[in-house]
């Protein structure tokens, strides 16, 4: 009806104050302030991480270099310790550009991104995080 206020599921006007436009993912920071530790950061990691497709991918793929770099001592086939980054980093890749719609954290925080990689491997693995 026009001219009426909206209101909330209690029946109340919300506070305007309180009213946002924007969204803010997890963990995320303005452009140019860094974390300063894996803590801060894995929050964002997630956030990076929300499709459901992409964290599988990331599975995936982690679980597969998991495997080749298992195999490779065991073989004596080197090779595998390469295969096994490309796996690892494919996987994860085609989960970000056709799933996630976002470029891999990667590509900025390379270490930490390894790191929340395998943390959030885990916590699937674990079911701390959905599957």
């Amino acid at each position: 009806m026009a001219g009426q206020d909206k209101k909330d599921s209690r029946g109340e006007k919300p506070d305007p104050m309180t009213q946002t436009t924007m969204m803010v993912r997890p963990g995320w920071r303005p452009p140019g302030v860094a974390y300063k530790n894996f803590e801060q950061f894995y929050p964002f990691y997630l956030g990076e991480h929300s499709n459901r497709t992409c964290r599988r991918l990331h599975f995936i793929g982690t679980s597969l270099a998991l495997v080749l770099l298992v195999a490779a001592p065991i073989t004596q086939q080197w090779w595998l310790l390469a295969l096994a980054l490309v796996q690892g980093y494919a996987w994860a890749w085609v989960g970000h550009f056709f799933f996630e719609h976002n470029k891999p954290a990667t590509f900025k925080y390379p270490l930490m991104s390894f790191r929340g990689d395998w943390k959030m491997w885990w916590q699937i693995l674990t079911g701390k995080l959905a599957w």
